[in-house]
């Protein structure tokens, strides 16, 4: 047998590499960035009618002062035991009220919160999901969704990746979502005629059953008089060549040399009730955001009223830790998240509970599926 032979290589430096690689990268991305045009909204829904870009339709957001109430909802959910056939979640859900852009403190709404556990099972054959809801405490029963508006066929489409079942950390936040439209419905009893309901995210429903809810979020806004607002904090819808829509549009009025606080059209749409718009809320800010407005809401306001209420969005837009984003929502965000150290706490209460009712052997082996990747990231100390 012939002798192997050793073969040296000179090593270049990882970090030398790791440079060279990031500049070749960017290179490579710049060059199929830089000569595609801006183009204009693109949406795949027929239903919903996209505005072009022009300078003409920029309008500007003056200077008015209002007594309006903003209102902002926001909610956020983490799991604390979960397997590939079932998920543990908390809940939580909160509202900022602002009003001549100080903390409305004579309305003290409750923060909601609660427990959600989704499991699979088998239906007609199939592989579907199904959750059940338990607040924290039993006087916020009446604010949660029903359990059986949250049963999905795992191949739900309105709740899938592509062609890939959906799993339990995707439906995991369904039952948040929900709850906020429930939630926001009972705050609007809170406001009075117009005032502003603004919600984190987009007014247009995605998932099955969820319609109901946002149904019943229209009927009480409309009730009192309430403008149904929502605030998106990102957005990955683009323009007709292909770029990012917000980033194409911020582009656009630069180039137009356009300043100050300003609303661009996005789009009409009967089918969702929605009609959505690009504000920049804080002049010094290279942020913009989509906001949306209820249709029936947005066709009766008149153009006085909707440079106040839009100027209220800029009066709350200019706290130093976000400039161009309104404060109320931050606050909102950070009221309902859990921290690390309530997430470890609720996690081993949950847990307790699994070792009291003695059914360690029935959770643990399914928790085992699922959870090889944390054990990794421990041992590398992640």
């Amino acid at each position: 047998m012939q002798k192997a032979t050793t073969r040296s290589f000179e090593r270049i430096p990882v970090e030398t590499l790791s440079i060279e690689a990031a500049r070749e990268i960017i290179t490579k991305l710049d060059g199929e960035l830089g000569d595609r045009p801006l183009g204009n909204p693109f949406f795949s829904d027929s239903d919903v009618e996209g505005f072009q870009f022009s300078k003409e339709s920029f309008r500007q957001i003056s200077s008015i002062g209002s007594s309006r109430l903003l209102a902002f909802v926001d909610g956020g959910n983490l799991e604390l035991i979960g397997a590939p056939n079932f998920s543990v979640q908390l809940n939580r859900l909160c509202a900022s009220v602002w009003k001549n852009n100080s903390r409305c403190t004579t309305l003290k709404l409750p923060r909601l919160e609660f427990f959600s556990a989704i499991f699979s099972t088998m239906k007609d054959g199939k592989i579907s999901y199904q959750t059940i809801v338990v607040p924290s405490d039993p006087r916020d029963k009446n604010l949660l969704p029903s359990s059986k508006d949250l049963s999905f066929d795992s191949f739900d489409r309105t709740i899938t990746n592509g062609n890939q079942r959906a799993d339990t950390s995707r439906v995991a936040s369904i039952a948040r979502n929900f709850a906020e439209w429930k939630y926001a419905a009972f705050v609007s009893e809170f406001l009075g005629e117009k005032d502003i309901l603004v919600m984190d995210g987009s007014l247009q429903t995605n998932f099955t059953n969820e319609g109901q809810y946002f149904d019943a979020l229209e009927v009480a806004t409309q009730k009192r008089g309430v403008v149904l607002t929502s605030l998106s904090k990102t957005s990955t819808l683009f323009t007709d060549s292909g770029m990012s829509l917000l980033g194409s549009i911020s582009q656009f009025a630069r180039k137009e040399g356009l300043e100050g606080e300003w609303w661009h059209p996005l789009f009409d749409s009967r089918k969702h009730r929605v009609f959505g718009m690009i504000v920049k809320l804080n002049a010094a800010s290279e942020w913009v955001f989509r906001l949306d407005i209820q249709r029936d809401q947005y066709n009766k306001l008149s153009e006085t009223d909707l440079n106040e209420i839009l100027n209220l969005f800029c009066s709350n837009s200019s706290d130093p830790s976000f400039p161009g984003y309104p404060y109320g929502s931050i606050d909102a965000d950070l009221f309902s998240r859990v921290s690390q150290n309530e997430l470890d706490y609720y996690r081993a209460l949950v847990s307790s509970q699994i070792t009291s009712l003695k059914k360690q052997d029935k959770y643990i082996p399914h928790i085992r599926a699922a959870d090889a990747h944390n054990l990794l990231n421990t041992i590398a100390g992640f």
